[in-house]
């Protein structure tokens, strides 16, 4: 169930991605410089705790001369300063995040709704769902919360050391020289890394398709009786995964335990030192409990890159699954000289093909669709009926020949911005969750309470108004709740709300029985009486007397 759009080799290489994530760093810089701030000024608060409590320590030793309570309360201020700190870094972190999370999930969710159909139709949703939510996620927290808690931890680890080395500038030396093994170790860490990370969430996005797409079709899944089926394709996705975390584990937690174990050698050489020069009497007891203070600042902003890294490393593969996404093409803008309000439609030595070298559904085809004329479409499964319809409405594009609107001598090829001359209704359940107002909006977010009643009376779907909520009754996800016949005329009644001087159906009442039918279709022709009416259907009987009819053969 890989997507056939995506593939999960890296092709980006960590400068590419670096910048990639400075331009998300930007957007979002007031966030990230008052998270740079408030760390930085915590970093000082921090310095001047182990300052505080070495004076205090010196004065209960009679080494300095003031009163403790002095020092007692000058502790006390710098923790209460800690306090506050705290509480407004969580609140620009719980705040600013979820803003910025909202707004990258919102800039990906605008651009695939424009983007090119043809090239976002072999992506999963699942897929897409889940670049939308976990990898957004990891990047907005490793650019605003991650990227200044380096900064701070840079500001950290030069204090430390200028503090250290003013007391002892050779245990200070020593304390940073595990710096070059540390680089060497993350460079070969962070490209491990990376492949481990990417191959885990890539089949992390395998689990959410199943999921997504077994919930969603649940009722064939019952009917076919594979529910083990169906599990156990899951649970060979999940046993997949866990190996995959098994071995991302081992790695990380091997190479954890060896740093861990550098860090702990130098605390314990830090320790013995300061003992050493305290037996000696060459320093006093302050200065002992900042030596080792000082030795853990030092050690601690490292313990936190280790911490750091893994972060970073999901940012970075979670940078190269968007970036991927904004390769999708976006749909060109419409232009063009603007056309009558009922054009008719001209398809001009069409050819077309869904895929490179695949069969041809359209070879050289050419017709005509009046204006104002009424067409049927029919033809064997294959045929390219749907293939018409999608290329009128610019979906697809053929790969030879034109698809354009005329009225008169006015012509004008069709392309995104002249769907606002169709009126169109697909196969299938296709309501919203939502009420049922909500998805007639749809159609005409300007639509009056009248102009909804006439369009569920020409679509058959009065019985909307004998609902004890009428059109505030909740449909669940693919209209749930409702008959498939009943969702149906609500989506015929929603179509017929927007404004368009050409009606496409494709198999739009193929769920309604014979009498509703006729009815429906009654309607449509008068209500559709000096527009272009083109549907597509299987069921010659609805073919009124002056409708033209197309046959398709493969």
């Amino acid at each position: 169930m890989l997507n056939v759009f995506f593939n999960n080799r890296s092709k980006y290489s960590t400068l590419c991605l670096l910048r990639w994530l400075w331009g998300i760093l930007r957007r979002h810089r007031v966030q990230v410089c008052l998270n740079t701030l408030l760390g930085c000024t915590s970093v000082g608060l921090d310095f001047a705790f182990i300052a505080a409590t070495k004076w205090a320590i010196d004065i209960a030793t009679h080494r300095a001369s003031a009163p403790l309570a002095t020092a007692a309360a000058v502790l006390a201020g710098i923790l209460l300063l800690q306090l506050g700190l705290g509480f407004a870094s969580r609140w620009v972190k719980a705040i600013l995040g979820v803003k910025a999370q909202n707004h990258m999930q919102l800039y990906y969710f605008d651009r695939l709704l424009h983007s090119e159909w043809s090239a976002r139709h072999g992506c999963h949703s699942g897929d897409l769902l889940n670049r939308l939510e976990l990898d957004v996620r990891d990047v907005v927290n490793a650019t605003t919360e991650t990227a200044p808690s380096i900064v701070s931890v840079g500001v950290r680890l030069a204090g430390a050391f200028v503090f250290l080395y003013s007391m002892d500038a050779l245990l200070a030396c020593f304390s940073v020289a595990i710096i070059p093994c540390f680089i060497v170790l993350s460079k070969l860490y962070m490209k491990r890394m990376r492949r481990l990370t990417r191959d885990v969430r890539d089949t992390d996005s395998r689990i959410q398709s199943i999921l997504q797409e077994t919930i969603q079709h649940q009722m064939v899944v019952q009917t076919l009786e594979q529910q083990p089926a169906m599990v156990g394709r899951l649970d060979r996705v999940q046993r997949h995964l866990r190996q995959q975390v098994r071995t991302r584990t081992k790695f990380s937690s091997v190479s954890a335990t060896f740093l861990s174990a550098g860090f702990m050698g130098c605390y314990l050489v830090a320790f013995l030192w300061g003992a050493a020069r305290l037996h000696e009497g060459t320093i006093t007891y302050g200065m002992m409990l900042a030596f080792i203070q000082l030795v853990g600042q030092i050690q601690g902003p490292f313990r936190d890159l280790t911490r750091f890294i893994p972060i970073f490393v999901n940012a970075f593969t979670a940078g190269e699954r968007l970036m991927q996404v904004e390769e999708i093409p976006l749909e060109q803008p419409g232009g063009g000289m603007p056309v009558g309000p009922v054009p008719g439609v001209r398809f001009s030595d069409v050819t077309y093909a869904y895929s490179p070298g695949g069969r041809l559904v359209l070879k050289h085809f050419s017709y005509d669709f009046p204006p104002g004329s009424h067409t049927a479409i029919v033809g064997e499964t294959g045929a390219g009926k749907t293939t018409l319809i999608r290329l009128m409405l610019s979906l697809i594009h053929p790969a030879e020949g034109k698809v354009s609107l005329y009225d008169g001598a006015c012509e004008v090829p069709c392309d995104a911005g002249t769907r606002s001359h169709f009126t169109y209704v697909p196969q299938g359940n296709t309501l919203f969750s939502g009420t049922i107002r909500d998805n007639l909006r749809l159609g005409n977010p300007q639509a009056s309470e009248e102009e909804m009643r006439d369009a569920l009376a020409d679509a058959c779907a009065g019985f909307v108004f004998n609902l004890p909520e009428g059109l505030d009754t909740m449909c669940g996800e693919q209209g749930a709740g409702l008959s498939e016949g009943q969702a149906q005329r609500i989506a015929i009644a929603r179509a017929l709300l927007r404004p368009g001087g050409i009606l496409l159906l494709d198999e739009a009442t193929s769920s309604l029985d014979a009498g509703t039918e006729k009815r429906l279709w009654q309607n449509i022709g008068r209500r559709s009486r000096g527009k272009t009416l083109i549907f597509v259907t299987h069921r010659t009987g609805i073919i009124g007397p002056d409708a033209r009819i197309l046959t398709l053969r493969k």
